[in-house]
């Protein structure tokens, strides 16, 4: 049996559920690994840090949605 060699730290069940994410939207799995990361950066960070700033064009939320409010 081939040992599997990953440049990111997952399960087999993780890498299933990154396959089947991917393939649902239509992306590589690189590509939706990026798409969820910046999903969760602007979700924690809605106005951007220091260092990243939402493009001149992006609607800003001031504060994030309390998942567990509303």
């Amino acid at each position: 049996m081939r040992k599997k060699v990953r440049t990111y730290s997952a399960n087999d069940l993780e890498v299933q559920m990154l396959n089947t994410l991917a393939k649902y939207h239509g992306f590589s799995k690189s590509a939706m690994i990026t798409s969820l990361i910046k999903k969760e950066f602007w979700r924690v960070f809605p106005s951007g840090t220091e260092a990243i700033q939402p493009d001149a064009s992006a609607w800003v939320r001031e504060k994030p949605v309390d998942s567990n409010h509303g």
